[in-house]
């Protein structure tokens, strides 16, 4: 552990160290993870926040697996998910997301599994050692299982007064299973959050700079909590300045139930700094055969107060057609409004993996897709006074056919009485996977972040794949958002070199985030351009699909021509002057 005289020096000496960003180009986030070999090299699902009282302050993370074993440790074809290895990854900006580093702790780790060649070696035996995920969940019973969500909000003094002037509190929330042999919670998934007061601290490796994690959801026996988001309002001129919100998908029954189901929305509220939550029901547990639960959810807050979740999910009266839909609190998350159809219905884009279950969009074999296209949404709040807040909320999703699955962004101008008609912003030749919004906090500009594919959907697995991170801008009018303009497009990537680390797909996660202050924009995606294809892994996939029997499970470490097979990663994109 750092001592505190010298952070300073710690922290810009590594921030210098970080790779910066090409004039008008975009940049590695996840800078501290290795080329290989997989799955240490493997990083999705990135999410940030930009400190409204500090706007050149911005932080990331995702899900972050470089403290995991290699595949050589015991069988050479396995590549586990080690026993108790955290993967949340915290990345950390202090010029407007223009370069970035990643921080070290120490916790429960097993990056020096490295193995040999041959399956007689023994298998990895995890120990006490540096990671580069959060810190305090080993020590508490638990591990931090990714899924990162975070919020800057305004820190509370002694009395629990909420100010700027005490300094800004860093919210970092995720899933978070037991620690091998511990019983710290009920279940299979809780959500927990972490929290800093102190970013920069936290950034230059001072563990200490971190609260214990704080378990915010209550757990049945068979309980998997999943896809969470948070929000800090941080616009003083609310009424409920300071509150705290997390959002999540509750599946009661994971194991004993087909589907997990049911599955109700909750939100939990802090008016204390996160220290302690109370939890409110805002969508029906009912999951059958005329309606489904509202799921994958973002929320927000305008300038007076006003809560906003969204999730995708049915209507009482549309039976099974899924629409994007918002449930809003006036009196800081004590109550809930009726579910409200927002845009749709919305359709998935993906064909149906037989061997994944789950929706693919590159082809066979491809990376996952959500079951229905939740939204990504955000409000023009005027944050940090809330002063020149217009409250414009604006909200991108993917949704259409497998052929040209579109970027959608649609808007409201009244507190979410009224919306526009949903059109679609994707480049010529973008097949849309992933996608989010930000708007400055005046409401005078609009950005938007996503993935796509480029290549159309592939029924065998030796064609290249391409996948891309597009990031746009648009400028707000006096009739609504304008015409979106293309301001970086990344760089080339072949998703088959990505890996769930069962190896059977590939794995790009289920998220991209971005963020705005009134004189930038940012935001993360997936990339794949690092990650180098598998011709033996190609095979095998295939293989599964066909049901042959003689191609053997590859080894990635000796199978694969580069050791960089399965080395996604997080890249960004700031306007930033």
């Amino acid at each position: 552990m750092r001592r505190v005289s010298v952070l300073f020096a710690t922290a810009l000496a590594l921030l210098l160290a970080a790779p910066a960003s090409a004039a008008g180009g975009d940049v590695l986030v996840s800078n501290g993870s290795p080329t290989g070999p997989f799955s240490q090299n493997k990083q999705n699902e990135p999410a940030m926040a930009i400190d409204a009282n500090h706007p050149n302050i911005v932080v990331a993370g995702s899900n972050d697996e470089i403290d995991e074993e290699a595949c050589n440790a015991g069988n050479d074809t396995s590549c586990p998910f080690t026993a108790g290895i955290g993967v949340s990854g915290f990345y950390f900006s202090s010029d407007s997301g223009k370069s970035w580093t990643q921080p070290t702790y120490t916790g429960w780790t097993a990056r020096g599994c490295l193995g040999v060649i041959g399956n007689t070696d023994p298998n990895c035996a995890a120990a006490r050692g540096p990671i580069g995920t959060l810190p305090g969940y080993f020590e508490n019973g638990l591990v931090s299982d990714g899924d990162p969500a975070l919020a800057f909000g305004p820190k509370p003094d002694s009395s629990g007064s909420f100010s700027w002037a005490n300094g800004s509190r860093l919210y970092y929330a995720n899933l978070t299973s037991n620690f091998p042999r511990k019983s710290t919670f009920n279940g299979f998934e809780a959500i927990g959050v972490s929290r800093t007061d102190n970013v920069v601290a936290a950034a230059a490796g001072d563990q200490s700079a971190w609260m214990a994690p704080v378990l915010v959801s209550h757990q049945s026996s068979t309980t998997f909590s999943d896809k969470e988001q948070v929000w800090a309002d941080n616009a003083s001129s609310s009424p409920f300045f300071g509150n705290v919100y997390i959002c999540w998908a509750s599946f009661l029954g994971q194991e004993i139930s087909p589907n997990a189901a049911p599955a109700p929305l909750l939100v939990a509220v802090s008016s204390d700094g996160g220290s302690t939550w109370t939890r409110h029901l805002v969508s029906p547990a009912a999951n059958n055969g005329q309606r489904n639960p509202m799921d994958g959810c973002t929320v927000r807050t305008d300038s007076k107060g006003n809560a906003y979740v969204f999730g995708v999910g049915t209507s009482q009266s549309a039976g099974h057609q899924p629409f994007e839909i918002m449930t809003v609190s006036h009196n800081g998350g004590h109550t809930w409004s009726a579910q409200t159809p927002v845009a749709g219905p919305v359709s998935q884009p993906g064909i149906v993996d037989p061997v994944l279950g789950r929706p693919t969009i590159d082809g066979i074999a491809g990376a996952r897709s959500d079951l229905a296209p939740a939204p990504s949404v955000d409000i023009a709040n005027g944050a940090p006074t809330g002063a020149d807040a217009t409250n414009r909320i604006v909200m991108s999703y993917v949704s259409g056919e497998i052929t040209q699955p579109h970027v959608y962004f649609t808007e409201s101008a009244n507190q979410g009485a009224t919306w526009s008609t949903p059109s679609a912003i994707e480049r010529a030749g973008d097949r849309g996977y992933y996608t989010a919004p930000a708007i400055s906090p005046n409401g005078t500009d609009v950005y938007v972040v996503y993935n796509a594919f480029t290549t159309p959907y592939r029924t065998n697995t030796t064609d290249t794949r391409n996948l891309v991170g597009v990031f746009l801008h648009a400028t707000v009018g006096a009739s609504g958002t304008g015409a979106f303009t293309e301001l970086n497009r990344g760089s080339d990537g072949d998703p088959r070199g990505s890996s769930q680390n069962n190896l059977v797909g590939e794995f790009l996660g289920d998220y991209v985030y971005a963020a705005a202050t009134r004189t930038y924009g940012t935001g993360v995606w997936n990339d794949a351009r690092n990650a180098a294809d598998c011709p033996a892994i190609d095979a095998w996939r295939m293989f599964l699909r066909t049901g042959g029997t003689t191609v053997p499970r590859p080894a990635p470490q000796q199978d694969c021509p580069s050791l960089t097979f399965g080395n996604s990663d997080i890249y960004g994109f700031t306007t930033a002057p």
